[in-house]
């Protein structure tokens, strides 16, 4: 199962990113956990300085955006 992680303090931005993370899920077909991580601390400990940040399976792989569900998809998929 893979794990995702929206970086963000639940403002409009990060829970946009979460809803395209979700479609992303059902777009690649895989199982997926997605988490919501608010702790400022543990975002910056990360390397995020810009919110919203997408961590797929511990990798930092968008910060500061809000990438498409269908990038997200492909993110899943290639790194699979």
């Amino acid at each position: 199962m893979r794990t995702i992680e929206v970086l963000g303090s639940g403002c409009s931005n990060c829970r946009r990113l979460e809803a395209n993370a979700r479609e992303a899920v059902a777009i690649a077909g895989v199982e997926a956990e997605v988490l919501h991580v608010t702790d400022p601390r543990e975002i910056v400990g990360r390397g995020v300085m810009s919110t919203p940040g997408l961590v797929i399976d511990g990798e930092v792989v968008s910060a500061g955006r809000i990438p498409s569900a269908g990038d997200i998809a492909l993110w899943l998929t290639e790194r699979g």
